[in-house]
Order: structure tokens, then sequence, then C-alpha cells
């Protein structure tokens, strides 16, 4: 399986969570679905795909919890009849990051996925340059940034 990173400083706490983990999918990337690295996905598609709904589901969730005036859900779970999909937020030196892991059952366990999400935060918060939040994005460099990320993740 392939393990790529746009930002350098992820991939080592990447590949230690896949390993640890047993995780089949996994994506690192910012709130608004921009993608950090990625493990596993085979198509340029599929990550775009999952980014941006991993990116909508936190953001619904958020408000949702805003809107029951709570902290935002650390994290979620859905679990299926073989996989299972896990969601956490991790705040890093670099602004918060969402972390989506897709995980089979008969391999891995969601306690298993929860105890090295544990670590994974861990290494990227330490792992995180320290400069602060990196610009955001103008709609007008979207376009042109995803198509540039998505050529380093798939090494075009």
């Amino acid at each position: 399986m392939t393990t790529r990173a746009v930002e350098a400083w992820t991939l080592e706490p990447l590949v230690t969570f896949v390993k640890e983990a047993g995780a089949r999918l996994v994506l690192v990337m910012t709130s608004a679905g921009q993608v950090m690295a990625q493990h596993g996905f085979s198509r340029a598609v599929d990550v775009m795909s999952a980014a941006a709904l991993g990116a909508a589901i936190i953001a619904s969730t958020d408000e949702i919890a805003r809107q029951l005036a709570q902290p935002p859900f650390a994290v979620l779970n859905h679990q299926g009849e073989r996989h299972g999909i896990f969601l956490g937020a991790v705040s890093t030196g670099h602004g918060k990051l969402v972390v989506l892991v897709v995980y089979d059952l008969h391999v891995s366990s969601l306690g298993l996925v929860q105890l090295f999400f544990e670590q994974l935060t861990a290494d990227l918060q330490a792992a995180s340059p320290k400069e602060g939040v990196s610009k955001q994005v103008l709609a007008a460099d979207f376009e042109r940034e995803l198509s540039e990320s998505l050529n380093t993740l798939f090494g075009r």
C-alpha cells in the first residue's frame, strides 16, 4: 500500500499509526479538506471524495455541538459489517487537522484505532511546525493547489 505526504512532517507519524493500528485507509487533512498525507488510496478521485466527506462530517458535527452549547466532538466512529470509519480532530501548531481512518474489523478494532490515535495525536503535535497556521487558500488558488497536492500524493 502507498503512503504519501504533501507535508513531510506528517509522514512518520502516519506510517507509525498505520502499522500499529492496522488501518486500511488513512487521510490526514486540514479541516477544510486539504489533504496533507494519505495511506492506502490508489486513485486521486477517491482521496478527493473521502477528504470532502470527512471534512463535511466534522464541520456538521462541530455545528451540532455548537447548537448544543458543548465543545466539539473529539472523535466519531461508524461501524458496518466488515469495516469501521473513525474520524478525529487534532489540534497542532499548524492548525486543526482531521484524521479519517478506515479499518477492517477482522484485522483491527475500534479500541486499537482509538489507542493509537492518541499516540498519532501526540506525534503530530510534536512534529508540527511551530510557525503558526498556514495561510488560507483563496478560491482562485484552490484548483491549482489541489492539483499540485494530488500530483505530489500520487507521484506525478
